[in-house]
């Protein structure tokens, strides 16, 4: 019946069941039969859990036999962790029956739980998490009442202190899940009040601890267990750690005078009290009442809460304030020893308020994270921490404005709530004041959020009309104390509410006039510019209305831009709303602007003439020292202002034609949709005929492409009003024209701008608006602008040039494609804000489709690794952004990106963390199978080891599908000259081992026999790169020992040399070396004394064994590749070369190498016959023969002797003989030089 959920939710029948189960246990003892069914009706049904708790708590409330419960208690802890790590749903049902019969029996689950410890070990995170659960039911229930008995007493305190051990550790859990629990299982303890203050700090830095987690719902519960911290801290409504500190401070004075004055130790014996005490409150053992109050032992009752209510006053703010340190202004708490605990408890909440305050920089970062989670309860746990007065929570809530643009609806609405909460209140005044704090000293990005969220509530109703009251009161001084600055922030949050409603503004048009450009502008000089941003914030009549009745607004701005009443430093700010302003009221401002242009261009280079005079052909007379000249005899201030009155102009005349072109349209479409609308008003007969008529005629009008020409010929219009700014018509140029070359000029001399930063930041910045709006002017200054955003000296000036080049980027993005590598080099910018902007740019570009992803995207992938973190985490958040885009970019990206990246000078760390990064954005089993055979193929046609071991490293970090480690076998070939190396094995062996942990036993066995494979390919090369390493010093020994003879210059000698190399014979070094025909004929003599000492040395069979034995050593370690090439007999191509003549020729079968002299001669191909007549006998070239394992070059010093061309004539009469000869004999080579040095002692006698 247990069964059947629909008969447990009877109450009666529920009741009857358990009543059942538990006489059958206790009263007609099947406690061990009934223990097993319960048991494994707990393991089959989820929803039994609870009922089955229910039953056994009945049992031993009626009839007082907990036996059923120690039974299945029992029961459970005898289960092997193994089964429950096979059975989740199991392990989850018996977690949930514990958690609910601690619930209901705490006290006989406390003397029992001992059995359940070993599950602890287990692997099953379920159980785990829930005798967390249990623990934390028992500590809130189990020890509550005392019974009086102090050997029963100090048992169970040490049992609870264990299990507060057991849950401190279990925060570091390795499951998530488990880490979780723990923290909510804290959480509900200080709701209980079952945590003493000797444990409040512990736990409070271990929940901050866990705010950097990397699993999200952990985090999620260390901020919810913070939270709950705070609210029942026991330290006092405001956490403001001065205030703890200064009045510590005067409890300690306090405690210092209470101490008697008898003693000489009094001090030191005072401070070790209070440590102790300290040290007693906080680990928690001053708890004789188990209640977790560890103040209470040295509080007489009836002082208790009088002490703890005097600490919160003491801790307030308004002792701080008065300052007054007397002893009359500190209350009297009584004892010495309730003094000593209270200095202890003040110990404990500085502790704690420290610890709420370093929070906040985690906070800062929680409210960038993707996770809406964390992002919503970290807004939460700020606005309990501004609720308690913590250190900086004030400043990080200003970090979540920019929040408000999130697309995550629930980010947003917890912005929304928290800045409501905060900043508006029911008194208007105090809502006015509120905002007007936050916009004074607000970045760009908190101001630009700060309107959002403004025009919202504006339009939702809760910015109420009191609320503009009393702003404008504050902007018009009409309040006590009001500063110019309090006055601009007021108008700047009234232009903010003006943005969703302009009616805001529409009664105080002379008041901002007055007041905006009037002489409190020169007390707060972006006031002026508050004010031209509320001009442009007017609705359509208040325009009309005020160019009708208030003209004098634009000889405000006029003045405003060729005054000098601003500072040079607020003049450009107000100088560029102005022009805006200008350009949103004037019916003509271009006629307005550019006499205001003319008239800077004669104050600034000191002519009356007018700029048509002065180039009157369009090309300005001014060079490049008339420009020097002026911006020394003008100022510089002038010359600055001018080139940015000029460009700022020809920039907002560009996007006034793209507006007015954008309202033709609208208009356009507007008298469309009124006649569309006129037709559907007419009766139902001609509706039907009109709509017919309409129909045909929209019909015709596209077939004949009248809609299409019509936007065309309004594109063509745009087109050519833009290329007029600047470029001007055939032989006419306007002002903007005219004033272009100068700014360029003025660009160019480098001299001047290194003079004058400021006029180079202006011209730079001058430049690049210019260049925005003319395509050819853009062409003609490109290389100008990338060689001044590589060398420039200002790293303002290097940032403004990148982010005009993404400007540039996307306005002409076929002008700037063949520039896109300079664009990447921006990236190794030494300055760290330059290398800011180039990632903001660039992430921007390719996220948005505008630039294409290149091979120099590496660059990017560099900066993974950037000093500054916060450039790293830009780049991050860019390739995280790029992998979801299409298919991955990525995956198509990252061989090339391995490919430059290897050839960087950069750390193995580095390389590593930036491969892994961006291995680990590649999701899909297909994509990761198609990598591993792109990066199998890399290995052939690499002889770089460095290489090797990158690609391997890489290779390592792929997940391996059993599809994809086939692959990686069947491409052994290409990988298997790298073998070799120990690094590149051991990241092949890595791989095997992921491998067979999940793989199936008939692929574990292919895998093993892989791995075998390459253990063995590995040993094989291992030791031929041995064997040829020492052959090579072999090789090199031989030659220093023969350059150790240095021959007497006035002796006639010659030198042979025999250069072998790792790809082939060197040719070239062949040509260059010339023998005469003397040294010719004392080669054929050095030839013949080699044959000669060969016979001497070796004779009959020891000879030939030796040179088999040498031969078969040259074929496997020197030059396999010659002999092989002998043997086949491959023909080559025939060469014009002279060389000595050979002692004997090489043959096919005999395979053996002669001493060969670099010279020309004429080759002989492997097989030929040769005559007997030595003197038509022709030497094998180095190619014949196949010379090209050795770099070291044998040089061998005969002297030219009558003894030796007595030799030499003598085996001429005789006929050579042909003796196999074995260069690499190394005790004929030691005969041979004992000989010659034989003969050039007899010749120097």
């Amino acid at each position: 019946m247990f069964e059947k959920p629909s008969l447990l939710k009877n109450k009666e029948t529920k009741d009857a069941l358990c009543k059942i189960v538990g006489a059958c246990a206790t009263k007609y003892h099947y406690t061990m039969q009934s223990s097993a069914s319960i048991l494994h009706l707990i393991h089959k049904y989820d929803f039994l859990p609870q009922h089955m708790a229910d039953a056994v708590a009945q049992a031993e409330t009626k009839y007082n036999d907990g036996s059923l419960a120690v039974s299945l208690i029992r029961e459970i802890g005898r289960m092997s962790p193994k089964d429950y790590a096979r059975d989740a749903s199991g392990a989850e049902n018996v977690g949930r029956f514990l958690v609910e019969l601690a619930d209901r029996m705490p006290k006989l689950m406390s003397t029992n739980v001992g059995i359940l410890m070993p599950h602890f070990g287990g692997e099953s995170y379920k159980i785990r998490s829930s005798l967390v659960g249990v623990f934390g039911k028992l500590i809130a229930k189990a020890f509550k009442d005392n019974d009086g008995n102090s050997s029963n007493s100090t048992h169970r305190l040490r049992s609870k202190q264990a299990m507060l051990d057991i849950l401190l550790e279990r925060c570091r859990d390795v499951s998530a899940y488990t880490r979780s629990r723990v923290l909510q299982t804290w959480a509900e303890l200080c709701e209980e009040h079952s945590v003493s203050i000797g444990l409040w700090n512990q736990v409070s830095e271990i929940a901050a601890g866990r705010l950097e987690d990397k699993a999200a719902m952990v985090r999620k519960s260390a901020l919810n267990l913070l939270s709950t911290l705070l609210q029942y801290n026991p330290f006092g409504p405001q956490l403001r750690t001065a205030t703890f500190e200064a009045t510590l401070e005067k409890y300690k004075q306090k405690l210092t005078g209470m101490t008697p004055p008898s003693t000489s130790h009094g001090n030191e014996e005072n401070d070790v009290v209070v440590k102790t005490e300290i040290s007693e409150i906080e680990e928690g053992e001053i708890n004789n009442d188990l209640n977790g109050n560890a103040a209470e032992e040295h509080l007489s009752p009836d002082k208790n809460e009088e002490a703890e209510k005097n600490c919160v006053e003491d801790s307030g703010p308004s002792q701080i304030e008065n300052g007054v340190d007397n002893d009359d202004n500190t209350p009297d708490v009584g004892s010495l020893e309730q003094t000593r605990a209270l200095v202890a408890s003040l110990e404990a909440g500085v502790r704690f308020a420290k610890c709420m305050s370093s929070t906040m920089p985690v906070l800062v970062q929680l409210l960038a994270s993707p996770a809406a989670t964390d992002v919503e309860h970290s807004i939460q746990f700020l606005m309990r921490c501004r609720q308690f007065l913590v250190d900086g929570a004030e400043s990080c809530l200003r970090k979540m404005l920019p929040l408000v643009f999130s697309q995550e609806r629930a980010i947003y609405e917890a912005v929304e709530g928290a800045f409501i909460t905060i900043y508006i209140k029911k008194n208007s005044m105090e809502t006015a004041s509120n905002l007007i704090n936050i916009t004074i000293d607000a970045s760009v990005g908190d101001l630009a959020a700060l309107e959002y969220i403004i025009g919202v509530l504006v339009s939702k109703g809760d910015i109420s009309s009191g609320t503009i009251s009393a702003l404008w009161d504050f902007f018009t001084f009409n309040v006590n104390g009001v500063s110019a600055e309090l006055s601009r922030g007021a108008l700047s949050v009234l232009c903010m509410a003006a943005k969703s409603s302009p009616k805001v503004l529409s009664s105080h048009l002379l008041n901002i006039i007055d007041i905006g450009f009037g002489r409190w502008a020169k007390e707060d000089p972006l006031l002026a510019r508050t004010a031209c941003i509320a001009l442009q914030r007017l609705s359509e009549e208040d325009r009309g209305s005020l160019i009708t009745r208030h003209s004098r607004v634009f000889n405000s701005l006029k003045s405003l831009l060729v005054g000098q009443g601003l500072t040079e430093q607020s003049w450009y700010a107000a100088a560029e709303q102005a022009i805006n302003a200008i350009y949103t009221l004037h019916h003509k401002p271009e006629i307005f602007l550019a006499d205001i242009i003319k008239r800077f261009y004669v104050s600034t280079f000191g002519q009356n003439e007018t700029l048509e005079q002065v180039a009157p052909d369009g090309q300005n007379q001014l060079d490049e020292a008339s420009l020097h000249q002026c911006s020394l005899s003008v100022g510089v201030t002038k010359l600055s202002r001018f080139v940015f009155i000029v460009s700022h102009v020809a920039l907002k005349h560009l996007v006034y034609i793209e507006s007015s072109v954008r309202k033709v349209r609208k208009q356009k479409a507007d008298k469309q949709r009124a006649a569309a609308e006129s037709q559907a008003s007419e009766t139902d007969a001609d509706l039907s005929q009109s709509s017919e008529k309409a129909t045909q005629e929209c019909n015709i009008n596209a077939e004949l492409g009248v809609s299409a020409s019509e936007d065309a010929r309004l594109d063509s219009l745009a087109e050519k009003a833009e290329r007029e700014i600047i470029t001007g018509r055939q032989n006419q140029k306007f002002v903007i024209g005219i004033c272009a070359p100068i700014i360029a000029k003025i660009c160019k001399d480098f001299a001047m701008l290194q003079k004058f930063p400021r006029l180079q930041a202006s011209a730079m910045l001058a430049l690049c608006k210019l260049m925005v709006v003319d395509p050819d002017f853009c062409d003609a200054n490109l290389q100008l602008l990338f060689t001044v955003a590589q060398n420039a000296v200002s790293e303002t000036v290097r940032s403004n040039c990148v982010i005009a080049l993404g400007d540039l980027a996307v306005r002409f993005p076929n002008h700037l494609e063949p520039w896109t590598e300079h664009m990447y080099a921006r990236l190794s910018d030494p300055s760290q804000s330059v290398r800011k902007n180039a990632v903001l740019v660039l992430s921007h570009l390719i996220l948005n489709d505008m630039m294409k992803v290149k091979g120099y995207i590496s660059e990017m992938a560099l900066r993974l690794e950037d000093e500054d973190p916060r450039i790293s985490n830009l780049v991050k958040l860019f390739f995280h952004e790029l992998s979801k885009k299409g298919n991955n970019p990525i995956y198509n990206l990252l061989p090339d990106i391995l490919s430059r990246i290897s050839c960087q000078n950069i750390s193995e760390e580095t390389f590593c963390n930036i491969m892994q990064f961006l291995i680990d954005s590649i999701k899909k089993d297909k994509q990761m199978e198609g990598l591993i055979e792109k990066l199998c193929h890399r290995f052939s046609g690499i002889t770089d080891k460095k290489h090797w071991v990158d690609i391997a490293y890489c290779l390592s970090q792929l997940t391996y599908t059993e599809k994809g480690f086939k692959k990686l076998a069947d491409l052994f070939k290409n990988y298997e000259h790298a073998l070799a190396e120990d690094a590149v094995i051991d990241y092949f062996k890595s791989i095997s081992n992921k491998a067979k942990k999940f793989a199936k036993p008939e692929v574990k066995s292919f895998v093993e026999d892989f791995e075998a494979k390459l253990v063995k390919c590995h040993e094989e090369r291992k030791e031929l790169e041995i064997t040829a390493q020492n052959a090579m010093s072999h090789q090199q020994k031989l030659s220093g020992q023969a350059g150790t003879e240095k021959p007497n210059p006035d002796e006639t000698s010659f030198e042979t040399k025999i250069a072998f190399q790792d790809d082939g014979f060197n040719e070239e070094d062949i040509g260059s070396s010339k023998i005469t025909s003397e040294e010719s004929t004392r080669s054929d003599a050095a030839e013949d004394i080699d044959s000669h000492e060969s016979i001497i040395s070796e004779p009959g069979d020891a000879a030939a064994s030796r040179s088999t034995n040498d031969e078969s050593y040259l074929e496997s370690n020197i030059c396999p590749s010659a002999t092989k090439s002998c043997r086949k007999g491959k023909p080559r191509k025939k060469q014009s070369r002279r060389t000595p003549k050979l002692e004997e020729p090489l043959t096919e079968e005999e395979g053996e190498l002669p001493d060969i002299q670099p010279a020309e001669t004429n080759v002989v191909q492997p097989g030929t016959e040769l005559p007997d007549d030595n003197s038509s006998i022709s030497s094998f070239s180095h190619d014949n023969i196949g010379l090209s394992r050795r770099k070291k070059a044998v040089q061998l010093k005969l002297p030219a002797e009558e003894s030796v061309s007595s030799v030499i004539d003598e085996e001429k009469e005789n006929n050579i003989k042909q003796i196999p000869h074995t260069r690499s004999s190394h005790k004929a080579r030691q005969q041979k030089e004992t000989v010659t040095s034989q003969t050039r002692t007899l010749r120097k006698r």
